[in-house]
Order: structure tokens, then C-alpha cells, then sequence
């Protein structure tokens, strides 16, 4: 617990240093709790004279009133000053969470794609929802309270004491008792919020997956033990919540306890002290007690909501050692390459290449090979042959480790990862489209490609005609993945995106493997259409589709068996022509 501890005072010394970006919001929202910590305590004072010397001693009703008038326009600055606090300090959080979640997201989207192989997506979409929400609350009400708090109690206490020792120590006998249990809740408390953040993370994993995975509890009847499951992490995320509210519901009324038993002693001792002295006057301690209770109400209620505010610090402070932990992660690809004039119509070549996706289990072995720019290569084998990993390479989504890639006698990682990338397109097996319209999900918000070279493309991939019977034609939105969509007609605005882009290496991984033949007609004359004059990369399961391929190469468990043209191989009478046998059998 004191190494927890320890870790948190710096998780939250690392929030506190964000204030620099914005100091005059800062600055503006401490002079505000600074003059609301002064003109708080001082009101009390200031009713007690005012009852001593015109209610009990002169009994003067206009200099009453006055005074009334006068504390009346204090409260109105109160008000005032507390309107500018609260904006300037939300302002001020705001501002900040802003540009945290500006520096998660793009860290996010700079990782290599390990790290979401073994990272939940529904765990990321917390850390950027709810964790950063959390977070706001640390400079909102968290730490602006705080530290106002703790100056109006260092002015109550100081005005108390100037005013009568006697009665300050009175009021003060059930501090210690408060501050025993403070201690005890602040730790218990503690536990509580981790408990919680982990089944905070488990409950929104557990959501994302299930919804995204609809289709397939569904069809394998999966419902009732899914809901089974949710259950049990739902009520485990309410339990968490549930002791953090328990131990909210002691101590707050252990806090009202105790000032009552403050002003109980402070009523006891000035009775003790009109009763058994004759030099002592009622009305001369009139006005005193009236301050006196004023400013114990002020001295609880601080204390009270430091505890409160502490478990903001304490959530929020957790949640950003969450986000922290993304922010420091070093595992994005390096982007190493300054050439950004690499010339991509040169061959591409494989030399003694290795790959693993855990630097041990080779995928890729010993793989060399020559691809002549301008031509079509197909990569065929059976599944887990390490095609699509080979890809994955050239785009850089993984590092390989041993041997290398070259564009003529340009090493791949010398290139610059962004020009790199701008000059290869790839069209998957599994085409992402986001919940846009069609004409943003082929440009990707690109403001360099117009309507027009959009409509061009679509119509030299085939793909107008469907497109212009959707309802709203090019701005039909697609909804989530583009689910109201065939696969075939997702298939082809994947076509028409690497299209617009013209890119010069152009990869296919298996774009045709899950279609019906009417869409496979249509994506063979789009895929003719963009291979023309430029290289290309083709992964598929269909041999029929890749036959007139300029050079066909087989995988097997990560290692080229065969390279030649599809006649070539089939005169070989190996791995190629036993593929070919098992699929044209019939």
C-alpha cells in the first residue's frame, strides 16, 4: 500500500505539471478560491461584532442595517467570485483533458498493430472516454476545492483563535476523532476505486465485444449465457461501487456527529462561564458564540468535503496512471526513414527474410524473391503459409527481424513511413467502412480528391450503377462497418478507394474469397482495371482468379516452395499442381 502510495503522489505531481500550458486560466482560478477563502471566514467575524455593538450593546437600528447591507454585498462578491471560479476552473480542465486526449489518441494511433493483437478495444475506448472524464474532475473540483478548503481552514482556524483560545480549543477537541477518520476512509476508499477501475474496464471490454460479435452470439445461440456472463461482471462493478458508497454513508454522518458535538462544547462552555463568573455577561458573549457557530459549520463542512474531493483525486488519479501507462508505451514503429523521394517503379526485393510475431515462432523464413515493377505477383498457399504476414511487411504493420525489404537498393526502413505508406494501397479480405457516407469512407476526408475523380473511379471499377441506387447515391451513409452493405459492394468501394489514390504498389489479400460469383465477376473486372501498369501483389485462396498473374509463388509454413507462371508450375507437378487438383478436381 505505501509503494500504491507513493505511485500515486507521482501519477498526480505528473497531472499537476499540466498547468503550465495554461497559466493564466490557473492563475485566474486560484486568485478566485483565494478571495472566496478570505471572504468566507471573515463574514462570521463580522456578524458577531455587528450583533455585539447594535443588537446587544447600542441597539442602533440604522447602523444595523448598514452592516446588513454590507454583509449582503459581500455575499453578492461571494457569489460572484464563485461563478468565476467554478467556469475558470472547468475552462481550465477542460483545456487540459483536451490536449491529453489529443496525445492518447494520436499515441494510439501510432502503435504498431501488436498492440492491439493483444490489447481489448473496449479497454482503449475507456481510457479515452470515461478515464479522461474522470480525470477532469481532479482540476475542476478536485484540487481548486482542495486547496480553498485548506486556506479557509487555516483562516477560520487563525480568526478563532484570535478571537477567544479558549473557545477555539473547545471547538476543537473532535478534530483528532475526525482526522482518525479521514485516515481510515481515505485508505478504504482507495481500495474501493481500484476495485472499481478494473471492473470498469471489464465491464466496457466485455460490451464492446459482445455487440461487435452480435451476429455470431446469435447464431450459434449464445444469448442467455452471454447475459449470464454480463450479469456476473455487472455485478461485480456494482459491488465495487457499492463499498465505495458504504463507507461514503459512515463517515458523513460521522462528520455531522461531530460538529454537533463541537457546538455542544461550545454552548457548555460559555454557559459554565456566564454562570460561574459574575464578571461575565451574557449579552458580551452573544455575539462571540453567534461567530463561533457560524465558523464551525465553516471548519466541518471543509474538512468534510476533503474527504470528498480527496476521492475525486484518488479516482482520478487512478484513472490517470491508466492513461499514463498508454502514453509512455514505447511500442510504436519507429519511424526511422528520412527519404521521402524513393523512386517506387524499381523491383521489390526479399532477401533471406525472417519473421515472428513473438521473436521466436518464425512465420517467415528465409524468403527471397524478385518482383519486377509493372507486374502482377500472386502469393497462394494454405492457411497459416505466412501471405498475409509478407504484406503486412511491406506496409510496415509489423518490423521483420532478420534480412530485408528493398524498393531497387532502397532499404524499406530508410523510406519515411508516411510517404511510404501514401504509395501503397491495399485492399482487404475484411473491408473496414466507418459510419459515414460512401463518398467520405473512398477518401477517407482526403480534401485533394474531388467528387469527380470519385464518380471517374467508381465507374472504371463498375461500381457506379449500385452506387447510384442507393437512396442519396454518393452521400448514402453506410452505417456501422458498413453493415446495410453486401460484402460484394463493400469489396468494391475498397476498389474505388485504392483507386482514387493511385498508388503504385497495389496489394489484394483475397479480396475475392468471400463473394458470390456475380460479385466476383464484377471485382475480376475492377481488379483488371486497377492492376493495369502498376505492381501488384495478389493474395488469394482462388486459384482461377490468379492464373494470368505474371509470376505466381507458393508458401508453405512460411517458405517459398514454387515460383513460376501458372503453366510453369503445373508442368513442376508439386505444391502448386496439388492445390490445383484439389480445387478443379470436379
Amino acid at each position: 500500500m505505501a509503494q500504491k502510495n507513493k505511485l500515486n503522489i507521482k501519477v498526480f505531481k505528473r497531472l499537476l505539471s499540466y498547468w503550465k500550458t495554461y497559466k493564466i486560466l490557473f492563475l485566474i482560478a486560484v486568485f478566485c478560491v483565494l478571495v472566496l477563502a478570505v471572504l468566507g471566514p471573515t463574514r462570521p467575524y463580522l456578524i458577531g461584532r455587528m450583533v455585539d455593538q447594535y443588537i446587544v450593546q447600542t441597539q442602533d437600528g440604522q447602523m444595523l442595517l448598514i452592516w446588513t447591507l454590507i454583509i449582503i454585498g459581500i455575499l453578492v462578491f461571494e457569489a460572484l467570485f464563485q461563478f468565476f471560479s467554478v467556469y475558470f476552473s472547468n475552462l481550465f480542465a477542460q483545456s487540459i483533458i483536451r490536449d491529453l486526449r489529443k496525445e492518447l489518441m494520436g499515441r494510439m494511433l501510432s502503435f504498431r498493430m501488436q498492440y492491439f493483437d493483444r490489447t481489448p478495444i473496449g479497454a482503449l475506448v475507456t481510457r479515452v472516454v470515461s478515464d479522461l472524464e474522470a480525470i477532469t474532475e481532479v482540476f475542476s473540483s478536485g484540487m481548486m476545492t482542495i486547496a480553498g478548503d485548506l486556506i479557509s481552514l487555516v483562516v477560520v482556524i487563525g480568526l478563532m483563535f484570535w478571537s477567544s483560545w479558549q473557545l477555539s480549543l473547545m471547538t476543537l477537541i473532535p478534530i483528532p476523532l475526525l482526522l482518525i477518520a479521514t485516515s481510515m476512509f481515505a485508505r478504504y476508499i482507495r481500495k474501493s476505486f481500484q476495485m472499481e477501475r478494473d471492473q470498469v474496464t471489464r465491464l466496457g471490454t466485455f460490451v464492446q465485444e459482445r455487440i461487435t460479435g452480435i451476429s455470431l452470439v446469435q447464431l450459434f445461440n449464445r444469448q442467455e449465457e452471454e447475459f449470464e456472463a454480463f450479469q456476473e461482471i455487472n455485478d461485480k462493478h456494482r459491488q465495487a461501487h457499492v463499498k465505495a458508497i458504504w463507507a461514503n454513508s459512515i463517515f458523513f454522518p460521522v462528520v455531522e456527529i461531530l460538529s454537533s458535538l463541537s457546538i455542544a462544547f461550545l454552548l457548555v462552555w460559555t454557559a459554565q462561564k456566564v454562570g460561574y463568573s459574575s464578571d461575565v455577561n451574557v449579552g458580551d458573549q452573544f455575539g462571540e458564540t453567534v461567530s463561533f457557530v457560524l465558523w464551525i459549520h465553516m471548519l466541518f463542512r471543509p474538512i468534510r468535503q476533503l474527504a470528498d474531493k480527496f476521492n475525486i483525486l484518488q479516482r482520478g488519479t487512478v484513472r490517470a496512471e491508466r492513461v499514463f501507462e498508454i502514453i509512455d508505451t514505447e511500442d510504436h514503429i519507429q519511424n526511422d526513414g528520412t527519404l521521402n523521394d524513393c523512386k517506387f517503379d524499381r523491383n521489390i526485393k526479399f532477401e533471406n527474410l525472417y519473421f515472428a510475431y513473438n521473436n521466436k515462432d518464425w512465420v517467415l523464413k528465409n524468403i527471397n524473391l524478385d518482383i519486377e515493377p509493372g507486374t502482377t505477383v500472386a502469393f497462394v498457399g494454405a492457411t497459416g503459409a505466412g501471405k498475409s504476414s509478407l504484406i503486412n511487411l511491406i506496409g510496415r504493420f509489423y518490423e521483420y527481424q532478420k534480412g530485408n525489404i528493398l524498393f531497387g537498393d532502397t532499404e524499406l526502413n530508410e523510406i519515411e513511413l508516411n510517404y511510404l505508406r501514401e504509395n501503397i494501397a491495399i485492399v482487404l479480405q475484411d473491408v473496414f467502412l466507418f459510419s459515414q457516407t460512401v463518398i467520405q469512407n473512398i477518401t477517407l476526408g482526403d480534401p485533394t480528391i474531388s467528387r469527380e475523380q470519385v464518380i471517374e473511379a467508381a465507374k472504371a471499377v463498375g461500381a457506379h450503377d449500385f452506387i447510384m441506387k442507393l437512396p442519396g447515391g454518393y452521400d448514402y451513409e453506410v452505417g456501422e462497418r458498413g453493415g446495410v452493405l453486401s460484402t460484394g459492394q463493400r469489396q468494391l468501394l475498397s476498389f474505388i478507394r485504392a483507386y482514387v489514390y493511385d498508388p503504385y504498389i497495389l496489394i489484394l489479400d483475397e479480396a475475392t474469397s468471400s463473394v458470390d460469383n456475380v460479385s466476383e465477376e464484377m471485382i475480376q473486372k475492377a481488379t483488371k482495371k486497377l492492376t493495369e501498369d502498376r505492381t501488384s501483389i495478389v493474395i488469394a485462396h482462388r486459384l482461377s482468379t490468379i492464373q494470368t498473374a505474371d509470376k505466381i509463388v507458393v508458401l508453405d509454413k512460411g517458405e517459398i516452395k514454387e515460383q513460376g507462371t501458372h503453366s510453369e508450375l503445373l508442368q513442376i507437378d508439386g505444391y502448386y499442381k496439388a492445390l490445383y487438383d484439389m480445387q478443379f478436381t470436379d
